[in-house]
């Protein structure tokens, strides 16, 4: 999906804003019994300057989600920053002086850090990805396989990061899947639905299609094409890679490499020709990057 991150948190912001607020509302800030004991009427009222710290090599994401969550629980707080998303900054980096009362701070911490350091880390996992990608005309892709009620937060991450939007959700593209096609009956009977269909112009361009071996490769060749853009190799061994990705591009598909890739095999499927690498990993393995609010 080529969209760029600015226009993509615009088009999202209503949605982003309500997941602010939920992860707002699921912390009871404003029944914080620990804040209301301890700093009580005035002395919670003091203004108080905070540090945000790094406390690893990372690359920054979701910073202004970070303001963000601090805006809607007070207005008032003021921000300097240091440092912006997408930079890659080092252990011990100052990113962020916050200027608030002492139980504004500590009432909205823990909630703008858990957005801060799960977005980092995504950031961080797919800017990995991107300096071992040999053919930089290729690119790095999530996929759907993120964290309920927190997907609009780690698509924006993937692309911090340097990758770029896929599906982010079942009505932004047509993606035959295998799961279709085995209800289907197979990628014979697949192909025969899709052709028999009356199919709007604009709607057929984005088709993609998986296909598991070069049976179901071979029957996609045959009649995918005029029909489908994408064709996603999905689990195919590195060694056949090669033949595949031939066959695909001497008749003008696209190509998608999906399934187990991770850190340690990236290598192995780096192919010439490849248009794209989808990787769950980025969304359901990565790790949450170390920060940390200094008062």
């Amino acid at each position: 999906m080529n969209m760029e991150l600015k226009e993509y948190y615009n088009i999202y912001s209503k949605e982003i804003d309500s997941k602010i607020k939920q992860a707002i509302a699921e912390d009871k800030i404003s029944r914080d019994v620990t804040t209301g004991l301890l700093l009580k009427g005035k002395a919670g009222d003091k203004k108080l300057k905070a540090i945000l710290l790094c406390k690893q090599d990372c690359v920054l994401a979701g910073l202004e989600i970070f303001k963000k969550t601090y805006r809607f629980i007070d207005k008032s707080v003021k921000f300097k920053s240091f440092a912006a998303d997408g930079d890659r900054i080092k252990k011990g980096r100052k990113v962020l002086e916050v200027s608030a009362s002492r139980s504004v701070l500590l009432r909205g911490e823990r909630t703008a850090l858990n957005f801060l350091q799960r977005m980092s880390g995504i950031a961080t996992m797919t800017n990995s990805f991107l300096k071992q990608l040999k053919d930089k005309n290729s690119k790095i892709l999530h996929t759907r396989k993120t964290t309920p009620n927190f997907r609009v937060f780690e698509a924006a991450a993937v692309k911090t990061g340097g990758g770029d939007f896929h599906r982010l959700s079942l009505a932004s593209a047509v993606m035959i899947k295998d799961n279709h096609i085995e209800a289907l009956g197979g990628m014979a009977n697949t192909m025969d639905k899709l052709l028999r269909k009356k199919i709007p112009f604009g709607l057929k361009q984005k088709f993609e299609i998986e296909v598991k071996t070069f049976e179901e490769l071979d029957l996609v060749l045959k009649y995918g094409r005029g029909l489908v853009e994408i064709v996603m190799l999905d689990n195919f061994k590195p060694r056949d890679l090669e033949k595949a990705i031939k066959l695909l591009k001497v008749n003008k598909f696209k190509i998608e490499l999906s399934g187990g890739i991770n850190a340690s095999n990236f290598a192995k499927y780096q192919k010439k020709g490849v248009d794209y690498y989808s990787m769950g990993a980025l969304t359901h393995s990565y790790t949450s990057c170390d920060f940390s609010l200094e008062f």
